[in-house]
């Protein structure tokens, strides 16, 4: 009969031979199993940590690491998937320190070093996002997410013509042609895309749902929606039914349901959709791009509104026509956008859009509607500074 160390060093040997193999599961039963007879030991906590992160298993695996690096601090690639762990689980500040362990302790691959850049970049160190980043190029120097995420970071920090030249070496050697073109295009100042690519927008309030409300109330101190709102609540208007346009987690929703009947809501990002739905004030919820869900659509709305929309829109004149035809004859379009006064849709380096109130009146014109008010005032801050906004309200006369 083996001792119960042979047997615990016997079934660790059997997990590493399934775990080399892919048989995961397997290999995860046999760290228990070796676990189990010889706890504590650090070799096996590490292996069945990486095992949990490979499975998938973020949280378990991160307090099986945790023990790990605490048995034995050498261990890179134990440290190497605690950071990984924690950045699957969005905690970027713990997944940074993680990796930058791990990588010290092991030259890593560029792989690793372009998510270490990423984490980085998610809490603000700058410096040590672009160290990354370089470093993951000096390993693989066409390595074009590198390229992009590079180009991110000098676009945010305002070096246009590094960023420029980053998305230009991203776009040679292979990255996505249509996410790097737009980024191309918002630091080059030139020909503007008619509008952001899908992928962008969804990906980009995916990720930030969960903080979104906190982040842009509280910190920016946002309030398009409710000084688009407020004129229309304070006349005491009474709506049968509201078309939320970009209705995010539903900011619009609250506040003007207690004067509508029913409200329905369009977003791009699910994440953004499933707390809307949380706060129950909406008869109808669509996750579909704006133009495609306003052409296919055949309800017919007394107010439609879209705050802070438009600047993930680009050109409008589909939005117009389509927004015409479901406005009901003496019903409200309300809208804020951040103004331009360069061109008619001007895409911006924060990679949002700008209108001139020329081009929103001449498509007011176009289109039928009759304008009866268009307000400068502020959207949020920025470096405690107010970012302005225009506020728009046309009507369908009838």
């Amino acid at each position: 009969m083996q001792a119960p160390l042979e047997q615990a060093r016997a079934s660790f040997l059997q997990g590493v031979a399934h775990f080399e193999a892919g048989l995961h599961l397997q290999a995860r039963a046999c760290f228990e199993a070796s676990l189990a007879l010889a706890p504590g030991r650090p070799s096996v906590l590490a292996n069945l940590g990486i095992c949990l992160f490979t499975l998938g298993e973020w949280q378990p695996g991160v307090d099986v690491l945790e023990q790990a690096t605490a048995a034995d601090a050498s261990n890179a690639d134990a440290w190497i998937s605690l950071g990984l762990c924690h950045e699957h689980l969005a905690r970027w500040q713990a997944a940074a320190d993680c990796l930058t362990r791990g990588l010290a302790l092991r030259p890593g691959t560029a792989m690793m070093w372009l998510i270490l850049g990423q984490c980085q970049m998610r809490v603000g160190a700058i410096k040590a996002a672009l160290e990354a980043f370089d470093t993951s190029l000096a390993l693989s120097p066409d390595f074009a997410d590198a390229w992009s995420a590079r180009g991110s970071l000098m676009r945010e920090i305002g070096h246009f013509q590094e960023a420029t030249r980053s998305f230009e070496q991203a776009l040679a050697h292979g990255a996505d042609p249509v996410l790097n073109s737009y980024y191309l295009a918002a630091v080059r100042g030139q020909a503007n895309p008619p509008a952001p690519p899908r992928l962008y927008v969804e990906t980009l309030f995916d990720d930030y749902a969960a903080d979104f409300q906190t982040h842009l109330v509280q910190q920016l101190g946002y309030q398009a929606h409710e000084t688009l709102l407020r004129p229309l609540l304070n006349e005491g208007h009474r709506f049968n039914a509201v078309l939320d346009m970009g209705c995010g987690t539903g900011l619009c929703g609250t506040l003007i349901q207690p004067f509508s009947q029913a409200i329905d809501g369009v977003d791009v990002s699910s994440a953004m959709l499933a707390q809307a739905r949380a706060t129950g004030v909406y008869r109808d919820l669509a996750h579909a791009d704006l133009t495609t869900y306003l052409c296919n659509s055949t309800q017919r709305y007394d107010l439609v509104v879209a705050a802070d929309v438009f600047i993930y829109v680009g050109a409008l004149e589909a939005v117009f026509k389509e927004v015409r035809r479901l406005l009901v004859p003496g019903g409200c379009f309300a809208f804020s956008l951040e103004p331009s006064e360069i061109q008619d849709v001007q895409l911006l380096p924060s990679l949002r859009y700008a209108h001139s109130q020329e081009y929103i009146r001449r498509l007011a014109q176009i289109h039928g509607f009759e304008i009866k008010q268009m307000a400068l005032a502020p959207i949020r801050h920025d470096q405690q500074e107010p970012v302005m906004g225009l506020y728009v309200y046309l009507s369908h006369p009838g």
